[in-house]
């Protein structure tokens, strides 16, 4: 028997104007790795401004760059020495400037990375903390402890480093400071009004740079329970994002970000804040964007979802429903510069995390990919896509051990530290020095498969990953039930099928590993296999791992 589609009973009104990030597709820009001006084989600002065509023809509606501000790079810049100064591998303020210029000519949107959870230990408060000694008024914007034991030998407390081992180093005159990630990133006391003041004075340093937003790096992490207690036990981080910890999702955070909001709503273009956070539900994550908070928030839960139908929807129907209540719009994202791309997850067998050791079928792995791709592009509210995922790049997984950069790499028992994967550099040419990355090499090893996934090779194909992300973004703009929105009308469906309706538009998912025969809703749009659909009597084929768009 042929499964039946059903019509929902009525179709959502059209929302007429929303502000721009409530649907916003925003590509994620990893400056070192996208482009280099200037051949030292480091991706820089110049790079990423003379490809900023290209992200307005992919169709994109903003960029967001992770960090270029100054610092040593124990942590590819997620450590930052000086938050009003560019580090000069990436360039100067001149360049940040040009970037945001050009960008918004271009009718692009710039959202930058801020990290306000901790600093470097290079930072000149943590430097003239350490030398002052005990008792200094610097260290009280840190979190420094006298040691338990005998001779205070022992940490102050239990916590681990998300990055592995003690989450405290004890300094030179027997004191310990707090780094929830590695030594050279000391935790700010947020509960120092010093802190508060300077990173409001950050926000409007860069906001009247003209920057049109913020993602905050570990926006769960600001504020630690009080007397920073044990948690007990052992496997802590086996615990993160499962259980509120007493170093993370607190919640005090959430006065922090109203100030910040007071601060946003002054400047006139819609400025906005977007949250890092990791919580134990979606529900959490929905107070970090309360109308008086942040705009949006990471759905991590979604990202690390399996390629099941069942899972799938579960997460979508629970990511809208804890949106909805506080009138955010749900964020989808697929990969980013911590995990392992997911045209490699999906080619690999589900239940193995978020950091893959193994390449799996590369062929399956594509697939999936792009049949994903079209989901997310399909649900209502903002996507967020990661450079490179728009050509199908995989992970590399068989990078040598000498050339890995990922501090969580060389310390054990923390993040399985294979994040390097995913940071390879662009291909932008099918051959060239470093497949027209840039003159000088690239930082970072590139397969020797890279040119022919490179622009230069899929641009113009119309089987390629790349024209099919340019087709689906065009799509995405123009049809009237796609974007903004708080719902889907869910469709009978066979099993491993997923299927719903949103205003004059149907999205069908094949998540099984064999074709299904389908009643044809409405025109064909878009599908995420090579070939066009095939209509008969009404019917189509739904392939495996395949998404189909329609127009109804």
């Amino acid at each position: 028997m042929t499964p039946h589609l059903t019509a929902p009973a009525t179709t959502p009104a059209p929302t007429g104007h929303t502000n721009w990030w409530q649907d916003a597709v925003i590509y994620q820009v990893y400056p070192r790795s996208f482009a280099d001006a200037n051949g030292d084989g480091m991706g820089d600002l110049d790079g990423v401004r003379h490809k900023l065509p290209y992200l307005r023809d992919l169709g994109v509606d903003a960029v967001w760059l992770s960090p270029f501000y100054a610092s040593p790079q124990a942590d590819a810049g997620y450590d930052v020495a000086d938050y009003r100064a560019i580090d000069p591998m990436f360039g100067t303020l001149h360049d940040a400037d040009a970037l945001i210029r050009d960008a918004h000519e271009l009718g692009l949107r710039i959202i930058v990375d801020l990290v306000p959870n901790h600093s470097s230990d290079q930072h000149e408060w943590f430097k003239r903390a350490l030398r002052e000694g005990p008792g200094s008024a610097l260290r009280s914007r840190y979190h420094f402890r006298p040691g338990r034991g005998a001779d205070g030998e022992l940490p102050p407390n239990d916590w681990e480093s998300i990055f592995g081992g003690p989450a405290w180093t004890r300094t030179e005159d027997g004191e310990w400071y707090l780094h929830l990630f590695a030594p050279e990133q000391p935790d700010f006391n947020w509960e120092h009004p010093a802190v508060a003041d300077e990173f409001r004075s950050i926000l409007r340093f860069w906001l009247d740079m003209g920057v049109d937003g913020f993602r905050v790096d570990v926006a769960h992490g600001l504020v630690k329970a009080p007397g920073l207690p044990d948690i007990g036990g052992s496997d802590q981080l086996k615990l993160l994002g499962n259980d509120v910890m007493p170093f993370f999702d607190q919640d005090g955070v959430h006065e922090i970000y109203r100030s910040w909001r007071l601060i946003l709503d002054e400047y006139p273009g819609e400025r906005i804040a977007v949250a890092e956070a990791w919580t134990p539900t979606v529900e959490r994550t929905a107070h970090y964007v309360r109308p008086d908070e942040l705009h949006q928030a990471f759905n991590f839960q979604y990202l690390g979802a399996p390629w099941d139908a069942e899972a799938l929807r579960e997460v979508i129907d629970a990511s809208l429903a804890a949106m909805r209540p506080v009138g955010a719009p749900a964020t989808w994202v697929l990969s980013n510069h911590d995990v392992t791309r997911h045209a490699t997850r999906f080619a690999n067998p589900p239940g193995l995390g978020t950091q893959l050791r193994t390449p799996g079928d590369r062929e399956l792995g594509l697939r999936r990919a792009r049949a994903a791709t079209l989901l997310m592009l399909a649900l209502p509210g903002s996507a967020y896509l990661y450079q490179g995922e728009e050509l199908g790049l995989p992970d590399v997984t068989d990078l040598p051990d000498e050339v890995r950069q990922d501090p969580s790499f060389f310390r054990a028992e923390g993040q399985d530290g294979f994040r390097d994967g995913c940071r390879v550099p662009l291909p932008w040419t099918v051959d060239g020095p470093s497949y027209g990355f840039g003159s000088g090499g690239s930082w970072l090893p590139q397969p020797a498969s890279w040119g022919a996934l490179s622009v230069e090779a899929q641009t113009g194909d119309p089987d390629s990953t790349l024209e099919l992300y340019r087709a689906a973004l065009a799509a995405r703009r123009e049809h009237p039930g796609l974007g903004s929105g708080d719902a889907v009308s869910w469709l009978d469906a066979p099993e491993g099928v997923l299927a719903f309706a949103r205003d004059g538009f149907v999205c069908t998912v094949n998540l099984t590993a064999a074709p299904v025969r389908l009643p044809a809703p409405g025109k064909a749009l878009l599908s995420s296999g090579s070939h066009e659909v095939a209509l008969e009597g009404g019917e189509f084929v739904l392939e495996a791992d395949t998404t189909v768009w329609w127009a109804v």
